[in-house]
């Protein structure tokens, strides 16, 4: 059908996905209404399909866009315009026509692969989850249940939309499957307006409980207090005490002991994770190998004794600066692997394919040309010797520690000294760190930064500290315009409605 052809095209359609939260389920995801759908049981299969988008795809045969959350062009976007990490050109390595060092240098375009990845991404989420719902539309359900059923798809969807909501700012509001015209963008507020309003309107139809990997009403509550803790940036009000109302009714987590419980292999157990998007390689899940693209190719002998690990690429690392910003007793700068690599086999030095000794430093002399071992890697998920290219732990989305540090934040920004200093100095006695007796806002930001770190949110809080806008190593000043990306050139070749998001060219 002509109108659906052209809205596929646009908002990049779903295709099948084989795998979901339920990894034991057969699911069918896209089915003719007259042969599936019709009964509870038939339309819970369908809904795994709605979560099974959240790991993303590998679009090598449109263009070769990689559109995951966890490892490559989704995750590089945000960290590497943020300043905890960047892709250094390694010799030949790592260069690829220049996309990566536009993200660093804050001077991307509307052609950049990665931004055309994380549109994709979101919209292709979407399109899935719109469809769903119009099957759930179409079943024999009464409409209670489908109302409850639709519910969750409806937070998948404001999920998306509250990425895209931050990294685009205006875009399209697509929510009909059988919608015949090309959208045009809806403003930042709009789309602002349309995220709080989907996650309240849905909130009685969620579950109360807490239920692993989807959406409950914590998960929605927490996704508003996000929306409300950055709501002077999308909307140009502060919606402060918002944030801390939401916070307060997410419930019934903890702030695990070991920082590290949550990054685990097997995380699913940990009792601070809020969501998460699972994994089971064995179930065929495909996205998650961010550990091979951050270590030095030999670093195989340090983590296998037989040196069977996995291939590993060499490529993002933390930018200069960021290790040296944790306090010594930090348990938290663990997240980054420094210093020299020991063979397993051996007890010395694992060595380069140069002959010289594998020890990773802090500094990057030239970025545009990087020495092999410069820059900490990303080290904060568990590393087993027997691990597959598919790791096998969760991606997390939401910790309870972000709920304490939102609340924080938000205390503080409203005058609240006090009660922002004993969140923080919660989550930085689980570290391992002293209490600090008085609270600045850039003591803020760095509990943020070391917190959270690797964990694809730096970008928005740099933007919300408006420290995205100063110099930093290898940027200069950023103009305000470039909070959020432009429309992928792709994107606005497919559909005249569209509009270039303001100062961008073309």
């Amino acid at each position: 059908m002509k109108m659906k052809t052209k809205i596929s095209a646009l908002l990049i359609s779903a295709v099948a996905f084989a795998s979901c939260t339920n990894l034991d389920e057969k699911l069918y995801d896209k089915v003719s209404t007259d042969d599936y759908g019709k009964t509870a049981s038939e339309i819970q299969t369908i809904v795994g399909g709605a979560y099974a988008t959240l790991r993303g795809f590998n679009d090598s045969d449109q263009g070769g866009t990689i559109c995951y959350p966890t490892c490559e062009y989704v995750f590089f976007l945000e960290e590497c315009s943020s300043d905890e990490a960047c892709i250094p050109t390694r010799g030949t390595d790592w260069y690829d026509g220049g996309r990566y060092q536009q993200i660093q240098y804050h001077t991307w375009d509307a052609r950049n692969i990665m931004i055309l990845s994380a549109w994709k991404y979101c919209f292709q989420g979407i399109a899935n989850v719109n469809s769903i719902i119009y099957q759930v539309d179409q079943s024999g359900l009464t409409e209670e249940d489908k109302d409850v059923v639709k519910a969750e798809l409806r937070g998948i969807r404001a999920y998306y939309y509250y990425l895209l909501l931050d990294k685009f700012g205006s875009v399209p509001i697509v929510t009909n499957f059988e919608q015949s015209e090309l959208p045009e963008k809806s403003s930042r507020p709009k789309v602002f307006n349309f995220v709080e309003k989907e996650l309240l309107d849905i909130m009685d139809n969620l579950p109360s409980a807490i239920r692993y990997g989807t959406i409950t009403q914590n998960v929605a509550n927490a996704l508003l207090a996000r929306l409300y803790l950055n709501a002077e940036v999308y909307t140009g009000t502060p919606r402060w005490q918002d944030c801390i109302d939401a916070c307060d009714k997410v419930t019934g987590y903890i702030l695990e002991t070991d920082y590290f419980e949550s990054f685990k292999t097997e995380n699913q157990n940990s009792q601070e994770i809020v969501f998460a998007i699972p994994y089971d390689h064995k179930e065929g899940t495909e996205g998650n190998y961010l550990a091979s693209m951050t270590y030095y190719y030999n670093q195989k002998f340090a983590f296998s004794a037989s040196g069977t690990y996995q291939w590993c690429g060499n490529g993002i690392c933390a930018q200069p600066g960021l290790y040296s910003s944790f306090e010594d007793d930090d348990i938290r700068r663990n997240s980054l692997l420094y210093g020299e690599q020991i063979n397993l086999a051996t007890g010395s030095v694992v060595m380069m394919d140069n002959g010289n000794p594998l020890i990773y430093t802090e500094e990057i002399a030239n970025y545009g040309n990087a020495l092999q071992n410069e820059g900490a890697r990303l080290h904060k998920y568990e590393v087993r010797a027997d691990d597959q290219w598919e790791r096998n732990y969760d991606l997390v989305l939401i910790r309870y520690a972000e709920i304490m540090m939102m609340k924080a934040e938000a205390n503080f920004r409203l005058g609240f000294t006090a009660n922002a200093l004993n969140l923080v100095n919660e989550i930085r006695n689980r570290a391992g760190l002293n209490s600090l007796t008085t609270l600045t806002l850039e003591q803020l930001d760095a509990e943020w930064k070391h917190e959270f770190v690797f964990e694809g949110f730096r970008r928005t809080v740099n933007i919300r500290f408006g420290t995205f806008f100063e110099p930093w190593w290898e940027k200069g000043s950023t103009p305000k315009y470039r909070q959020v990306y432009p429309i992928p050139q792709d994107v606005l070749d497919l559909n005249p409605n569209l509009k270039q998001n303001p100062d961008y060219a073309g």
